[in-house]
Protein backbone atom coordinates (compact mmCIF):
# COMPACT_ATOMS: atom_id res chain seq x y z
CA UNK A 1 0.00 0.00 0.00
CA UNK A 2 1.28 3.46 -0.82
CA UNK A 3 1.81 6.03 1.91
CA UNK A 4 1.61 9.82 2.06
CA UNK A 5 2.78 12.24 4.72
CA UNK A 6 0.27 14.81 5.97
CA UNK A 7 1.69 18.15 7.11
CA UNK A 8 0.17 20.68 9.49
CA UNK A 9 -0.82 22.88 6.54
CA UNK A 10 -2.77 20.03 4.96
CA UNK A 11 -4.55 19.15 8.18
CA UNK A 12 -5.40 22.77 8.93
CA UNK A 13 -6.79 23.44 5.45
CA UNK A 14 -8.78 20.19 5.62
CA UNK A 15 -10.46 20.93 8.95
CA UNK A 16 -11.01 24.68 8.51
CA UNK A 17 -13.80 25.41 6.04
CA UNK A 18 -12.77 29.08 6.02
CA UNK A 19 -9.20 28.28 4.90
CA UNK A 20 -8.54 29.33 1.27
CA UNK A 21 -7.14 25.86 0.51
CA UNK A 22 -9.99 23.95 2.15
CA UNK A 23 -11.76 22.77 -1.02
CA UNK A 24 -8.70 21.33 -2.80
CA UNK A 25 -7.39 19.79 0.44
CA UNK A 26 -10.75 18.22 1.26
CA UNK A 27 -10.94 16.79 -2.26
CA UNK A 28 -7.36 15.45 -1.99
CA UNK A 29 -8.10 13.82 1.38
CA UNK A 30 -11.27 12.23 0.07
CA UNK A 31 -9.54 10.95 -3.10
CA UNK A 32 -6.45 9.70 -1.26
CA UNK A 33 -6.26 5.91 -1.15
CA UNK A 34 -2.77 5.90 0.37
CA UNK A 35 -2.12 5.23 4.05
CA UNK A 36 -1.77 8.60 5.78
CA UNK A 37 1.21 9.25 8.03
CA UNK A 38 1.97 12.26 10.17
CA UNK A 39 4.32 12.91 13.07
CA UNK A 40 3.96 13.68 16.73
CA UNK A 41 5.62 17.05 15.97
CA UNK A 42 2.94 17.81 13.34
CA UNK A 43 0.24 16.76 15.83
CA UNK A 44 1.70 19.21 18.35
CA UNK A 45 1.98 21.99 15.78
CA UNK A 46 -1.59 21.48 14.52
CA UNK A 47 -3.22 21.44 17.94
CA UNK A 48 -1.23 24.52 18.97
CA UNK A 49 -2.08 26.36 15.74
CA UNK A 50 -5.80 25.61 16.06
CA UNK A 51 -5.71 26.69 19.72
CA UNK A 52 -4.01 29.99 18.85
CA UNK A 53 -6.21 30.79 15.85
CA UNK A 54 -9.55 29.63 17.25
CA UNK A 55 -10.17 28.19 20.69
CA UNK A 56 -9.40 25.31 23.03
CA UNK A 57 -12.49 23.26 22.12
CA UNK A 58 -11.57 23.36 18.40
CA UNK A 59 -8.01 22.31 19.22
CA UNK A 60 -9.29 19.35 21.22
CA UNK A 61 -11.62 18.35 18.35
CA UNK A 62 -8.69 18.51 15.90
CA UNK A 63 -6.50 16.40 18.18
CA UNK A 64 -9.27 13.89 18.81
CA UNK A 65 -9.92 13.62 15.06
CA UNK A 66 -6.29 12.71 14.37
CA UNK A 67 -6.05 10.33 17.30
CA UNK A 68 -9.22 8.49 16.22
CA UNK A 69 -8.52 8.31 12.47
CA UNK A 70 -8.31 4.66 11.45
CA UNK A 71 -6.47 5.49 8.21
CA UNK A 72 -3.73 7.50 9.96
CA UNK A 73 -0.54 6.49 11.69
CA UNK A 74 1.19 9.06 13.91
CA UNK A 75 4.92 8.35 13.74
CA UNK A 76 7.18 9.52 16.54
CA UNK A 77 10.16 11.59 15.47
CA UNK A 78 13.26 9.69 16.59
CA UNK A 79 16.49 11.20 17.97
CA UNK A 80 18.27 10.47 14.67
CA UNK A 81 15.48 12.32 12.82
CA UNK A 82 15.95 15.30 15.13
CA UNK A 83 19.71 15.27 14.48
CA UNK A 84 19.15 15.18 10.72
CA UNK A 85 16.51 17.90 11.02
CA UNK A 86 18.87 20.13 12.97
CA UNK A 87 21.61 19.68 10.34
CA UNK A 88 19.14 20.50 7.57
CA UNK A 89 17.72 23.50 9.47
CA UNK A 90 21.22 24.82 10.19
CA UNK A 91 22.39 24.45 6.57
CA UNK A 92 19.43 26.22 4.98
CA UNK A 93 19.55 29.74 6.36
CA UNK A 94 18.28 30.96 2.97
CA UNK A 95 14.91 29.25 3.62
CA UNK A 96 12.30 29.99 6.26
CA UNK A 97 11.77 26.33 7.17
CA UNK A 98 10.42 25.68 10.64
CA UNK A 99 12.19 23.06 12.72
CA UNK A 100 9.00 20.98 12.55
CA UNK A 101 9.22 21.12 8.73
CA UNK A 102 12.78 19.83 8.96
CA UNK A 103 11.75 16.96 11.25
CA UNK A 104 9.07 16.08 8.70
CA UNK A 105 11.66 16.06 5.89
CA UNK A 106 13.98 13.80 7.92
CA UNK A 107 11.14 11.45 8.80
CA UNK A 108 9.92 11.31 5.20
CA UNK A 109 13.42 10.50 3.96
CA UNK A 110 13.85 7.78 6.60
CA UNK A 111 10.53 6.21 5.59
CA UNK A 112 11.11 6.60 1.83
CA UNK A 113 8.12 8.92 1.31
CA UNK A 114 8.13 11.25 -1.68
CA UNK A 115 4.84 13.12 -1.35
CA UNK A 116 2.97 15.17 1.21
CA UNK A 117 -0.59 16.34 1.56
CA UNK A 118 0.32 19.94 2.29
CA UNK A 119 -0.08 23.51 1.16
CA UNK A 120 3.34 24.44 2.52
CA UNK A 121 5.75 25.29 -0.32
CA UNK A 122 8.64 24.20 1.90
CA UNK A 123 7.97 20.56 1.06
CA UNK A 124 8.45 21.28 -2.65
CA UNK A 125 11.58 23.31 -1.86
CA UNK A 126 12.94 20.27 0.00
CA UNK A 127 12.30 18.04 -3.02
CA UNK A 128 8.96 16.43 -2.17
CA UNK A 129 5.84 16.26 -4.30
CA UNK A 130 2.90 18.26 -2.99
CA UNK A 131 -0.69 17.10 -3.09
CA UNK A 132 -3.13 18.62 -3.92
Amino acid sequence: MSRVFVDTSGWYAYIRADDPDHAPCKAAFEACKARKLTSNFVFDELVTLVRLRTNHASAVRAGDMLRAASDLEIIRVQPDDEDEAWKYFSRHRDKDFSFTDCTSFALMRRLGLDSALATDRHFAQAGFRLEP
